[in-house]
């Protein structure tokens, strides 16, 4: 036993006793750990029909059904967040938008902030200060990676930490929501035109935006997810433009918006929705007709700069090249 202490105290340079009182600890902890988990077992029937209920919630969540909405954090994790509401509410907006609908959603994603743009670089000052304080024991791989950076890279490498736990949470959920908002756009005309389909078929549009959702729960789980939620929302008492737009808030798709628009005005004017519908069809299709050539517009003058990155130089070279090897032909001689 002396000996195994004797080993790993020279290899982790720590004394005998810090080693002892580790493994002392870690013992005391599983032994804790072992006798909670042994207290409080459950009966077996009870864990099955708590699973039973747990998988009829995951079913339910599925097929669309109305979620818990974003709890604010309070306390330490509020002091990470923007002091405006206004600001708070776009933070909010951008999760949901991204698809995360979890109820703990912004308390994880402010905690993720917290430790990448905090607790990480502090760490790592810490470490720095530790590996070049005497008496502080500190192990021996640690210490070699930190003793060698000067006082100037460590104050940049602890400033690039925070940048990047600051920056990437951000940036990861920017590309998340767009990816979410590209799938729902690309889906969208599809289910609009199961939804004239629906229409001119004879069913209303409750139950028209009901079969579409359903059609569209393995092709477009996002698009499906916001017209069986918002569908829920109306069945359980809410206002017919509140649902429609929420769900045009949710996605943040200007297509959902206008949609949610034209339903509103065609409700409140009492027209034929099957027609208004279809106007706006024709006019979405145009639209992204424009779209399209506005970006095939667009691809020569992208295009001009990276062929004039690639052949100037080139050019140069072939026109030029002869000159100098005549030039320095003739000073050689």
């Amino acid at each position: 036993m002396e000996n195994i202490l004797e080993i790993m105290s020279l290899r982790f340079g720590l004394p005998a006793e810090t080693i002892l009182l580790t493994v002392f600890g870690l013992g005391v902890l599983l032994v804790f750990v072992a006798v909670t988990s042994a207290l409080s077992r459950r009966h077996p029937a009870a864990v099955r029909i708590a699973n039973l209920r747990a998988q009829r919630y995951e079913a339910r969540n599925d097929r669309g059904l109305l979620r818990e909405t974003l709890v604010t954090p309070k306390g330490l994790f509020k002091a990470a967040l923007p002091s405006r509401e206004a600001e708070r509410r776009k933070i909010e907006d951008q999760l949901i938008q991204a698809g995360l609908t979890g109820r703990n959603a912004l308390r994880i994603y402010t905690l993720t902030r917290v430790w990448l743009g905090i607790f990480v670089p502090m760490i790592v000052g810490l470490l720095i200060v530790a590996s070049r304080t005497p008496g502080i024991p500190v192990p021996s791989a640690i210490t070699g990676i930190f003793e060698s950076i000067s006082k100037a890279n460590a104050i940049q490498l602890i400033g690039l930490l925070t940048a990047v736990g600051y920056f990437v949470p951000a940036a990861w959920l920017k590309h998340r929501r767009k990816e979410r908002q590209q799938r729902i756009r690309d889906a969208f005309p599809n289910a609009l035109d199961l939804l004239q389909i629906s229409l001119h078929a004879g069913l209303g549009f409750d139950a028209a935006m009901t079969r579409v959702g359903n059609e569209l729960a393995l092709a477009s789980p996002d698009l499906a997810f916001e017209f069986l939620n918002t569908q829920h929302e109306i069945q359980a008492g809410r206002p017919r433009a509140t649902a429609l737009s929420d769900m045009a808030r949710r996605t943040g798709v200007d297509e959902i918006q206008s949609f949610a628009t034209v339903v509103q005005q065609s409700i409140r004017y009492g027209t034929s929705m099957s027609e208004a519908l279809t106007t706006y069809a024709s006019e979405m299709r145009d639209s992204r007709e424009t779209r399209a050539q506005e970006l095939a517009n667009q691809l020569p003058v992208k295009m001009s700069a990276v062929l004039a990155a690639l052949m100037l130089p080139t050019l140069i070279i072939i026109t030029a090249a002869p000159s100098m090897i005549r030039y320095f032909r003739g000073f050689g001689a």
